[in-house]
């Protein structure tokens, strides 16, 4: 008779859409890690504590070729064949090498040194709110801007291309989408990534890319044509997707809860315990990581055995009572364990240090520059992304 697995869980409970969802505790509260099955059509175990995530994601007997989150993509093609410039799907010593090329891009000194730039970038898209007036949508005019704004000047993509991307990158985070459909978006951002990628090596600027070509160089390294554009390909989209949504959600959350917003508000100088800990309530990578096995683990009772496909729970790790105290309250003073919303081990999010600044200036000075911020329609009415792999809103109507 053959085993009936649970369903992997993906909807959120009705009375809280900031809260994971509601299949998380009980798969937590099992003495070991538990089976179900995915919409890509293969079974997966599923690490659902805090502990246990950060265990399995550090251990390099497990392969990120099917990252970050296939598991909820029907009948998604988990063989095909990952390139070598593929960052979030490479393992070993390919990996490294690719974030040796790119750590320092994304060191602390250097997005320290860019901080004055993304709190004028805040100023300027708050001065442009104040001119116009409300209501408006936050995440058209304030949330989605900013981020695509600093990635491209990162990247050296010009600002006025950033609809054609952001129309497309929508369409590959989006876990209904058509395969067609998104392979063809796929192919439109590689095609405009080569063309820009050709033109840095024609002639250096001052931005990533052209330092990534200049490093490669003066390690040795050939870095290609593909390498560059798989680079690029991903540093765009990652870059604005999962920060844009963390402005708008964090917003509407803060908004839901006017204590938290008052400190915030009064004490700008909480914007860095404020950022962890959005990030920690929200875990806007909502579905978590999808890993293979590629050697048998021994996991408690259990043993993961080469082949086997695992997900790590990020939002309901970062819900762990064991860890957190009152794991579903929000509370912008918190300190004590980090969170795992930027993963965890050597696939860590590698641009993690960009968006604390981002958001650290955006919490230090949007609430404080506009404190009547208020919702301009009622609750109820908001749309969430339900079916993208970054949670978010749809649109987010404010006033003040």
């Amino acid at each position: 008779m053959t085993e009936t697995r649970p369903v992997f869980p993906t909807e959120r409970p009705s009375g809280c859409p900031f809260d994971p969802a509601s299949g998380y505790a009980a798969l937590r509260d099992r003495e070991a890690p538990s089976k179900v099955s995915t919409p890509a059509g293969v079974d997966a175990w599923v690490f659902t504590r805090y502990d246990d995530v950060r265990t399995v994601l550090r251990d390099p007997r497990l392969s990120s070729r099917s990252a970050p989150s296939e598991h909820v993509v029907v009948d998604a093609d988990l063989e095909r064949e990952v390139e070598s410039g593929q960052i979030l799907h490479v393992d070993g010593p390919a990996h490294r090498r690719l974030r040796r090329l790119l750590a320092t891009e994304f060191a602390v000194k250097r997005m320290e040194a860019y901080r004055p730039r993304i709190a004028a970038l805040v100023d300027e898209h708050i001065d442009a709110m104040l001119a116009r007036g409300g209501p408006l949508d936050l995440v058209e005019v304030f949330a989605l801007p900013i981020p695509s704004l600093v990635i491209c000047e990162l990247l050296g993509v010009p600002y006025a291309d950033r609809a054609e991307f952001q129309e497309r990158s929508a369409l590959l985070v989006a876990i209904d989408t058509d395969p067609e459909e998104s392979m063809q978006a796929m192919e439109a951002i590689s095609q405009y990534m080569a063309g820009l990628v050709m033109a840095k090596q024609a002639k250096r600027d001052d931005d990533l890319l052209s330092r990534v070509i200049t490093r490669g160089e003066e390690l040795g390294e050939d870095v290609t044509i593909e390498e560059l554009v798989s680079i690029g390909f991903t540093l765009l989209i990652a870059g604005h997707e999962t920060t844009a949504n963390m402005i708008a959600l964090s917003t509407l959350a803060l908004l839901r809860e006017p204590g938290q917003l008052a400190a915030l508000r009064d004490q700008p100088e909480l914007a860095v315990t404020a950022v962890e800990e959005l990030l920690r309530y929200l875990s806007v990578v909502q579905f978590g990581l999808f890993r293979q096995v590629t050697d048998d683990i021994p996991a408690g009772p259990a043993t993961l055995e080469a082949g086997d496909y695992l997900v790590a729970a990020l939002s309901a790790a970062n819900r762990d009572a064991a860890v957190f105290d009152n794991p579903d309250e929000l509370d912008v003073t918190r300190e004590g364990a980090a969170h795992v919303a930027f993963g965890f081990g050597p696939h860590q999010c590698l641009g993690q240090q960009l968006a604390r600044v981002e958001l650290q200036e955006v919490f230090s000075r949007l609430y404080t520059r506009i404190p009547t911020l208020r919702l301009a329609v009622p609750f109820e009415e908001i749309q969430f992304k339900d079916n993208t792999l970054v949670y978010g809103v749809q649109a987010l109507p404010v006033t003040w």
